[in-house]
């Protein structure tokens, strides 16, 4: 085909409110270089992590819930400074259209996918990674630039384009955090924020492990968590069990950490990927060491936790809940609904193609 100079897309344009984010029709369409593909993109997936990078939470000087950050962050970016204007959007689903020099897979017209955080291990840092739309340009626009050997080809897989772009923030990070969890079959889980988006992946893995899952969700939630895979469900304000779970996978943070520690039994497993009611926490320590507990910080997945991710959405075996989609010129409104934490579900912005 032949590649269109510009393409329409989002840009943001520095770190801020939704004003910072910028429609254009100008965007030039990069051109893939040596083991570059250039891809279409069909869908793409709205996260929390496009809210905070977008306003900045990630800095250390930011220490409130997310949607809580003033404005003026220079440093916002989780491993710094980012570059301006930045296209976002880590959850991907698109079609191959473009092959760089020495690129024979994945073919042309393949349906692919990828990790939100892209492993890029280094001798003094064997869990770096580049996140896409972060660091590199991501999905909010037309057309995406991206590394043949990042990409997950599914073009088989019994999915929809809204559901694959559903899945690689979501379940990636669900799948990573119950890997380092070390959950099996017959553990007790206790999962915080069941019912977002991880959440609810999470629930979902778990449960197919052979896990007894226990939720976190408002009441008003509850019967979406217990289709997903819940045994029981516990509202977000109850006290909490001590000594009884395995694994405790928390998206939430904030206050209730202490509690968190104390529900699991001794030798348990904390798992953490996410702080939307705070990143300052306080615990007594003792609870930690005298019981064996292992902590677990979790953003970064291996390459074979994402490529078992993959097998699962070929076969099938994995469908994510989708709460509604949005023409990609209306991030703002879709990025609004989705901090209302209203919709048990994801939501999925689609291109000006797609929309049309």
């Amino acid at each position: 085909m032949t590649l269109p100079a510009t393409m329409r897309g989002v840009t943001l344009t520095r770190h801020g409110g939704p004003e910072a984010l910028a429609w254009r029709e100008d965007i030039p369409v990069p051109r893939p270089g040596p083991g570059e593909v250039l891809l279409r993109v069909r869908a793409a997936g709205v996260n929390n992590t496009d809210i905070n990078t977008r306003e900045g939470w990630y800095a250390a000087e930011v220490t409130g819930a997310t949607g809580e950050t003033d404005a003026g962050v220079e440093v916002g970016g989780w491993s710094g400074a980012l570059r301006f204007p930045l296209i976002q959007g880590g959850d991907l689903c698109g079609e191959v259209v473009a092959q760089g020099p020495g690129v024979t897979a994945p073919a042309l017209g393949a349906r692919v996918t990828c990790p939100i955080n892209i492993p890029r291990p280094t001798d003094e840092n064997p869990v770096a990674f580049v996140a896409l739309g972060s660091e590199i340009d991501g999905a909010f626009a037309e057309y995406c630039l991206m590394r043949a050997d990042d990409l997950h080809d599914i073009s088989g897989a019994p999915l929809s384009d809204v559901e694959v772009a559903a899945m690689p923030c979501a379940f990636g990070t669900a799948l990573g955090l119950l890997d380092r969890a070390g959950v099996k079959a017959g553990q007790e889980v206790l999962i915080t924020g069941a019912s977002g988006n991880v959440g609810l992946a999470a629930v979902q893995l778990a449960a197919r492990m052979g896990a007894r899952v226990t939720g976190i969700a408002a009441p008003s939630k509850a019967e979406t968590v217990r289709e997903d895979g819940a045994t029981e469900v516990i509202a977000r304000d109850a006290s909490l069990p001590e000594n009884r779970f395995h694994a405790v996978i928390d998206l939430v943070g904030g206050p209730a950490f202490a509690s968190l520690i104390g529900a699991l039994r001794p030798g348990g497993h904390y798992a953490v990927a996410g702080a939307i009611a705070g990143p300052m926490v306080t615990a007594d320590l003792r609870r930690i060491y005298l019981r064996d507990i292992t902590l677990h910080g979790c953003t970064f997945q291996s390459p074979e936790v994402f490529a078992r991710l993959m097998e699962m959405l070929r076969a099938g075996r994995l469908r994510p809940r989708i709460a509604a989609t949005y023409p990609l010129h209306e991030i703002a409104r879709a990025q609004a609904d989705f901090q209302t934490k209203v919709h048990a579900g994801k939501l999925v912005l689609l291109p000006p193609e797609v929309e049309e």
